[in-house]
């Protein structure tokens, strides 16, 4: 096997290692007070990882599609790494509706409605070769207008994320500042 499946395959092993953590994790949740800082934290922690082993995946399954070209697989090694991937995936989902993760499993609210082949091929009828042509068009650009409108939300969301990133860096050096003025008021008392 050469390296790039052999690097396929380390991954999916990191992945399920990742997928072991959480399944650990979301059964020590059960020991921590249903309420609280400590609980939220646990549970924030876990829906991160979550979302970090679902894009693993995805990431996984991307590699899987571009395999074939760069390295010859037999069929049955194929349909097992997808078996592989779809039974994690399903881990996962199941791990998410545990944290009623509802958004998690459901791309649709950030991407909207995948067009299902059937859906495809319903518009294709009683067209011929240029009407799919022109269908074909407008369907590339309905793409781009969804990936235009990706890209806004993820540069939105970066923009936030900064900001975000700057308050903190304020209140930390606010918080450092204010424990130094403790320390000097303590030790005048003292």
């Amino acid at each position: 096997m050469a390296s790039s499946g052999d690097s396929w395959i380390r991954e999916y092993n990191e992945g399920l290692k990742l997928a072991d953590d959480i399944t650990n994790m979301i059964s020590e949740r059960s020991s921590l007070p249903a309420s609280g800082p400590e609980a939220q934290r646990h549970s924030s922690a876990i829906r991160r990882k979550i979302t970090i082993l679902g894009t693993r995946l995805d990431n996984l399954q991307s590699i899987l599609s571009k395999l074939p070209g760069k390295q010859p697989l037999t069929d049955k090694e194929m349909n097992r790494r997808k078996d592989m991937l779809a039974n994690s995936k399903s881990k996962v989902t199941q791990m998410a509706s545990t944290l009623n993760m509802s958004n998690f499993a459901n791309k649709d609210s950030l991407l909207g409605p995948e067009i299902k082949p059937a859906d495809a091929m319903s518009r294709e009828t009683g067209l011929d070769n240029y009407g799919v042509v022109g269908l074909q068009r407008q369907i590339m650009q309905e793409q781009d207008e969804g990936l235009e409108s990706l890209e806004e939300t993820l540069m939105s969301t970066k923009h936030i994320a900064l900001a975000v990133n700057e308050e903190l860096g304020l209140q930390t050096r606010l918080i450092d500042n204010l424990d130094e003025h403790v320390d000097v008021t303590d030790s005048r008392l003292q």
